[in-house]
């Protein structure tokens, strides 16, 4: 049985481009389609013609789609830059280049066994970032200074490193740039015109309570389930990578809890946190346990799902809100935990909020106590400000 004609290849899939053409009518114009790496696909190509007399159109068209022709078959593409840079080669490839380099470079002591690890290890942290937060970097060229931008904010707020840290990213970063532009992959070092945080720096700000009223008003308006989100960092304090783990199943009605698997707690021991009364209600009110025990309680659009959320979208969705309340750049989402943590020490003691944010004390928020499984009822009803 032959193939219908619709599983044929068309003429443009197998070359590459289409032949130009002449189009008469309201615009004189030609136009042809080549491929564009950046979109994966054919895109189209116009030369207008209108600047030049009807009578000496068609002569110009016919030179032009002949010189157009001869430059296609010749390799010519109008949307690459044909020089001598590599700029389209793969990004996977020139990870692994990489990797390959650092392990010479170590055997042959260019590098310190020390200095090729660590190097290897930030490549790491960058291949989790495009991973996590769906990047869709295909060509090396897409390494550019928005990419690392976005990548060094990741570090901070999303996985809540040290400005030390993230200053230690973009150190990295800029001797990998060097490294690409050395051999040709990308024209200049993008990351030189990224400065250092300070490490004392002040990025993050507690809210003000009559702001946190704004913030509810606004989103359960505007944007339900972003609102839930906004809850969840509020009462529960549990870190945004964390949060994009949970799922349904994670949560009891019954005990009115919450409980963070190990393989997604930063401490990786198993953790149970208490779900707020007001917290509970908004969660029955939008309809989250009509969805299967095993949906992510944040998927993709935000709802629940099967697929799981990337660990950017809720610092995108925060960038939205923060802009339409007009709030200062020092009020992160995970702005939210901090205020959340101490309206309820403020109600119900720091004991309690100690508890309920995992935390040794409210100032040190990385150590855990060993005992934070326990899930305090004044947690569960207290009333506060979102």
């Amino acid at each position: 049985m032959y193939t219908s004609a619709k599983n044929f290849l068309s003429t443009r899939d197998i070359v590459g481009y289409t032949l130009p053409r002449l189009h008469e009518g309201k615009n004189c114009y030609i136009d042809f389609y080549a491929y564009d790496p950046t979109i994966d696909g054919l895109r189209r190509k116009k030369y207008m013609l209108d600047r030049y007399k009807k009578s000496e159109r068609r002569h110009i068209a016919t030179v032009l789609m002949t010189n157009i022709t001869q430059k296609l078959t010749a390799g010519w593409n109008p949307f690459i830059n044909n020089d001598k840079g590599r700029g389209y080669t793969k990004w996977e490839t020139v990870v692994q280049r990489y990797i390959d380099y650092t392990k010479v470079a170590e055997k042959k002591g260019i590098l310190k066994s020390k200095t090729a690890v660590d190097y290897r290890s930030r490549l790491s942290g960058v291949l989790s970032y495009i991973e996590e937060a769906k990047i869709p970097i295909k060509y090396v060229n897409q390494f550019d200074k928005t990419f690392a931008v976005d990548f060094l904010d990741y570090i901070v707020l999303d996985k809540e490193r040290s400005p030390k840290t993230r200053n230690n990213y973009r150190t990295w970063l800029s001797t990998f740039a060097t490294w690409l532009v050395d051999r040709q992959y990308i024209k200049e070092n993008c990351i030189e015109t990224i400065h250092m945080m300070k490490e004392n720096e002040k990025f993050r700000d507690e809210m003000k309570p009559e702001d946190l009223r704004r913030l509810k008003e606004y989103t359960r308006e505007k944007c339900p389930p972003f609102y839930l989100a906004c809850l969840m960092e509020y009462y529960t304090f549990i870190r945004p990578e964390e949060l994009r783990h949970i799922k349904i199943g994670d949560i009891s009605i019954k005990d009115q809890t919450v409980f963070i698997p190990p393989e997604v707690a930063k401490s990786r021991k198993g953790q149970t946190v208490a779900l707020n009364d007001t917290l509970l209600r908004i969660m029955i009110e939008q309809g989250v346990f009509d969805y299967p025990s095993q949906n992510y309680l944040f998927g993709k659009g935000i709802r629940p799902g099967e697929e799981q959320i990337p660990i950017n979208r809720f610092r995108q969705e925060w960038m939205k809100v923060r802009k339409a309340l007009a709030f200062p750049t020092s009020y992160q989402f995970y702005s939210l935990k901090d205020s959340g943590i101490r309206d309820l020490a403020n109600a119900e003691g720091i004991v309690v909020a100690r508890d309920q944010a995992r935390h040794t004390d409210i100032s040190v928020t990385n150590k855990y106590l060993k005992r934070s499984k326990v899930a305090h009822e004044e947690t569960k009803h207290f009333v506060g400000e979102l």
